[in-house]
């Protein structure tokens, strides 16, 4: 393992080989107080644009964006003592590569069971890459009801983007290759907060 210092932040770079292939590089962009200040300032941002809160509804893509979406959800409890009525959603059926994919897909449910027309939504998601898995999203929203708006919120934004979507509130940028992969962990799903970004 080694340690990059790269202006005010530290990376903890590891190197391990992959059995019967090339040694993968692992950098530690997020830790678990990065994951937890980077959430604080969403939420205040998002408190900051919504004066009228009631009017906001939560809605996580699952499954990164359905545990992100409880965390904002109790930390606007916290400053607000509000309950945000809060959802999630699958959009596996709804994938344009859904058709390609040999597995079968795995679907998590989608959890909306209030209204949503007319509403605010915020859509989170654990990493934006290239457009296509908010799309899908945006889709599945437009099954379910007809929104008065709909607003996106991302834990990573890693760039390369195929479609004309972007992020109303963003936690970190982060510049990558397309062959990199960033890895989100959460402890709800993997016992830790981490976000990795992978490099062959």
């Amino acid at each position: 393992m080694y340690i990059n210092f790269f202006g005010d932040c530290v990376y903890l770079l590891s190197i391990q080989k992959i059995k019967g292939g090339p040694f993968m590089i692992s950098e530690k962009i997020l830790g678990e107080q990065g994951i937890h200040h980077v959430l604080e300032k969403l939420t205040q941002d998002v408190i900051h644009r919504h004066k009228i809160i009631q009017n906001l509804i939560l809605v996580g893509i699952q499954t990164g964006g359905a545990f992100l979406a409880d965390r904002i959800c109790s930390n606007i409890k916290k400053i607000l003592n509000y309950s945000v009525p809060i959802g999630s959603l699958n959009i596996a059926l709804y994938r344009d590569d859904w058709t390609k994919i040999s597995y079968q897909p795995i679907l998590q449910g989608t959890n909306i069971t209030f209204s949503i027309d007319d509403k605010q939504i915020l859509l989170i998601d654990d990493v934006i890459y290239t457009g296509r898995t908010v799309r899908a999203a945006m889709d599945a929203l437009f099954d379910i009801g007809r929104p008065g708006q709909i607003e996106l919120a991302v834990l990573v934004d890693r760039g390369h983007r195929e479609l004309p979507v972007q992020p109303n509130y963003c936690g970190k940028v982060i510049q990558t290759k397309r062959s990199q992969t960033v890895n989100v962990f959460l402890k709800e799903h993997d016992g830790k907060d981490e976000v990795v970004l992978d490099t062959q």
